[in-house]
């Protein structure tokens, strides 16, 4: 009788333990948040995470999609080319109409040099973050295959289209490592979604296994990608310059944010799955490989305050975009 209720309490207290580690992902926005005020108050906590880990944090997040996913998902992504176009077109009309416009606000309002007007178009010229696939996983599930091949397409153009909206907007000609980019796709979208997408299919008893530890080590990744940046730009942000420059990039994500919303919700109103729609391409409009942005800033412009709204966009993104997903995740339709 007492080895019974030993195993019983055994049982509860794995079946409790699993359960705390599947619902970590509620505590995202709390743990982003968390790491934005650590990076502003004790830098050192996060510099160590340097660019060079970029790429494998990312990676590991569409990893964690890609074993929750099947391929049966994306092949039903592909069946809705409507929905593709428009987050193409968010993503690379909606979005740069709204760096160019914030852009010459920040220079003739504000008073801004010209390169940190240069510097919040850089971010709409870009493509889609990766984040925004993980933000619409814990969101609505279902679209997450959807976001990825949004997002992957945006990315493997932005080799072509992004130095062309940087010629039109910025005037500046951004030469581009074409070799790079198409392997930074590979490395961080690609290749892992496919392995999680494999691993899901010929391995599942190794995939019930590491299941429930995805969750809280993507939490810890997420914070990492978001903490470095800002951390790593800390004296350039504290300062009033930074802190206006911060005010404009929040309300351009803004904008971008609702302008998808609406967009989409105008464009597919009759679909069944309208609201997941809207937040789907809410993330990928209001989400950019700042990231990318940064490193074409810190390459290919002399003035390192081009450099500036990039590194913040980093941060000020995640925050938003996360902070949804807490605020969407609680109100379904």
């Amino acid at each position: 009788m007492h080895e019974r209720q030993e195993e019983h309490w055994i049982v509860e207290q794995q079946t409790g333990i699993l359960k705390i580690l599947k619902e970590s992902n509620s505590l995202l926005p709390h743990v982003v948040l968390a790491s934005t005020l650590l990076a502003l108050i004790y830098p050192p906590s996060f510099t160590w995470f340097t660019r060079r880990y970029y790429a494998p944090a990312l990676g590991f997040l569409m990893f964690a999609v890609g074993v929750n996913s099947s391929e049966k998902d994306f092949l039903e992504a592909l069946n809705r080319p409507g929905v593709i176009i428009a987050g193409y077109v968010g993503q690379f009309a909606v979005k740069p109409l709204l760096g160019y416009l914030f852009g010459i606000l920040s220079v003739t309002v504000f008073g801004f040099p010209t390169a940190v007007g240069a510097g919040i178009m850089l971010v709409s010229c870009v493509s889609g973050a990766q984040l925004s696939n993980y933000a619409t996983f814990l969101t609505d599930p279902p679209m997450a295959p959807l976001s990825i091949v949004m997002t992957s397409l945006s990315t493997a153009s932005a080799v072509f289209v992004t130095p062309l909206l940087s010629l039109l907007l910025i005037g500046k000609r951004l030469p581009v490592d074409v070799k790079g980019m198409v392997s930074s796709i590979t490395q961080i979208v690609v290749a892992p979604v496919a392995a999680g997408l494999l691993l899901n299919r010929f391995f599942p008893r190794l995939c019930n296994a590491i299941r429930p530890f995805l969750p809280p080590l993507s939490v810890i990744v997420t914070a990492l990608c978001v903490g470095a940046p800002l951390a790593i730009n800390v004296e350039s942000v504290k300062t009033p310059f930074g802190v206006t420059i911060s005010l404009l990039v929040v309300t351009f994500h803004m904008a971008a944010f609702v302008a998808g919303y609406i967009f989409s919700g105008l464009l597919f109103h009759n679909a069944p799955d309208v609201k997941a729609l809207q937040r789907t391409m809410s993330f990928e409009t209001g989400m950019q490989s700042s990231l990318l942005a940064l490193a074409l800033a810190n390459q290919f412009f002399p003035d390192p305050i081009v450099s500036v709204p990039p590194a913040i966009s980093t941060v000020i993104m995640s925050l938003m975009g996360f902070s949804l997903v807490m605020l969407w995740s609680k109100k379904k339709d």
